[in-house]
């Protein structure tokens, strides 16, 4: 998978999802841009946004898109407690599908 990371997510967490393609959206030059916004520039260019954002699907309809949405539920963005969350953002990633939102995470940490 292509994955768009969210701006909102550690840099140091691309090295984390081995077998996938991983961009943030500062190497992409789109930092700062709005839900909207990025993820139509996204679109053509990844198959998945990872983001902390758990407003996306309320804001954005996905659905009949061509990108999906993995919202990661964590205590905070830094990379120690973004970790155990990666077995769960794998699995997700090889099962997500176009115009999908998955949330992977503790909630009762979000």
């Amino acid at each position: 998978m292509k994955v768009l990371i969210d701006e909102n997510l550690p840099r140091k967490l691309a090295g984390h999802l081995r077998g996938h393609g991983c961009k943030t959206v500062a190497e992409c030059g789109w930092a700062g841009r709005k839900n909207g916004e990025l993820l139509s520039l996204a679109e053509p260019l990844f198959d998945v946004l990872l983001t902390l954002d758990k407003s996306v699907p309320y804001q954005q309809d996905v659905s009949s898109g061509s990108i999906a949405v993995l919202i990661v539920r964590a205590r905070s963005n830094r990379i120690q407690d973004l970790l155990p969350c990666i077995p769960e953002c794998l699995a997700a990633l090889e099962r997500i599908r176009p115009g999908e939102v998955i949330r992977v995470g503790d909630v009762r940490t979000s």
